[in-house]
């Protein structure tokens, strides 16, 4: 099954690609592979939900905003190079913007991880970071880059 169709079973919708809010492009083709740059879990141009996780934000809401900023790196992987042509995903790395006794940032980018694996099975399987941060991008909770390979 491709991936677009599993999207498709699950009910979900791949975005448009979200705007660079600075100099930047949301993805890039290096040989095999297609880096994202980091993105927000933004939902038609607005952040459903700002501040720090362990404060102002869940866990369990984090998590949701994990899966919608992997979705959104997706829809740039799929502008850059078709989604469909992912073999794999690589790696993922997750920036946490945390309450500073928060630890679990690895619970909330499992909210991307499982989101990937559920998507792509074995594929999806990955390398991965989960980092705490102070604070990210227009207050954002969490920031996700993926990096995937692709058919050549």
């Amino acid at each position: 099954m491709t991936a677009r169709a599993r999207l498709e079973e699950l009910g979900i919708e791949l975005p448009s690609v979200a705007a660079p809010l600075a100099s930047y492009v949301p993805a890039t083709r290096v040989g095999g592979q297609v880096w994202t740059s980091g993105q927000l879990p933004v939902v038609d141009g607005e952040l459903p939900a700002t501040g720090k996780v362990g404060a102002e934000v869940s866990v369990e809401r984090a998590q949701e905003l994990a899966r919608t900023a992997a979705l959104n790196a997706l829809a740039a992987i799929d502008a850059e190079a078709g989604l469909d042509n992912i073999t794999r995903v690589v790696k993922v790395v997750g920036f946490v913007a945390s309450d500073p006794s928060f630890t679990e940032q690895a619970a909330v980018i499992d909210g991307a991880s499982e989101f990937l694996g559920e998507l792509f099975g074995e594929a999806g399987v990955h390398a991965r970071s989960a980092v705490g941060v102070a604070v990210l991008p227009k207050d954002s909770p969490v920031e996700i880059e993926v990096i995937v390979e692709i058919a050549e």
